[in-house]
């Protein structure tokens, strides 16, 4: 009887201690399961190179960015989307490209696959009261008035040719700047008497410039792609910023600013 019972009690015992280790092998599994199903945290810098007509906008891009991530820091580059590009060719450490046209996220090689974003077309700017009496694109043809155009190579420059081409006009500049906002500072400084920039620039300088539409501007209309960069110090923190770009949030600041829906 003693027996019996002493073996009864034994397998009881064991059956306890299987079950305890079953319990202690379950565990670390589930752990590990949950850890690998969840998104990578953003921390750190992340580095956005942006064409010269975002500054406005990828601005308050980057602090809302900022303030929906405590801690991270948006560090953030303007400048004409050529030169961008050779930077970011040239070992720039970059983790997403914003550029004004498809040309020049073309021209960068490590970089995943752009999304178009934003659309913007040209507009006329002058200075407060229009002193050089610019009525429309006719205007930029004659030498007596100061022109401001962007260089050739930069998006707002080559939609500037297209939109030339389109109304047979050959344009007169005294100036070709760097990028779209050099052009605009030259409008607002009253140094020329009219500049080709985009609408959204027009809109962001209205206290020290007007601006006049002209039907040709149509013939050129800007997309805006952006990237990650294939080699980003910060891919998870790239990634996240880009969606924030094309999310409901990114979009209603963008058009705010007067660009257009993709």
């Amino acid at each position: 009887m003693f027996r019996r019972t002493a073996i009864a009690v034994l397998a009881a015992a064991l059956a306890g201690v299987a079950a305890l280790a079953g319990c202690g092998s379950d565990s670390p599994a589930a752990s590990s399961t949950a850890a690998g199903s969840g998104t990578a945290e953003v921390s750190g810098e992340i580095n956005v190179f942006a064409a010269a007509s975002l500054t406005g906008t990828f601005t308050q891009l980057g602090k809302d960015f900022e303030a929906a991530h405590p801690g991270v820091k948006v560090n953030l580059n303007f400048d004409g989307s050529s030169a961008l590009a050779q930077q970011i060719d040239k070992g720039a450490p970059a983790d997403v490209f914003a550029s004004a046209a498809p040309k020049n996220m073309d021209d960068v090689r490590a970089k995943g696959t752009p999304t178009t974003f934003a659309k913007n077309t040209l507009e006329i700017a002058v200075p407060k009261g229009n002193p050089g009496g610019v009525t429309g694109l006719q205007d930029f043809a004659d030498k007596n008035k100061k022109i401001a155009l962007c260089a050739a190579e930069v998006p707002c420059g080559a939609a500037a040719d297209e939109v030339f081409k389109a109304a047979g006009i050959t344009p007169q500049p005294d100036t070709l700047e760097k990028d779209v906002k050099a052009a605009l500072t030259k409008v607002g400084l009253d140094e020329v008497d009219a500049a080709l920039v985009y609408k959204t620039d027009v809109q962001s300088a209205k206290d020290k410039v007007e601006g006049i539409e002209f039907p040709e501007a149509s013939k050129a209309v800007n997309e805006y792609p952006i990237a990650t960069l294939t080699d980003a110090p910060n891919p998870d923190g790239a990634k996240a910023f880009v969606s924030y770009v094309l999310s409901a949030k990114g979009k209603a600041v963008l058009t705010a600013a007067g660009f257009g829906a993709p």
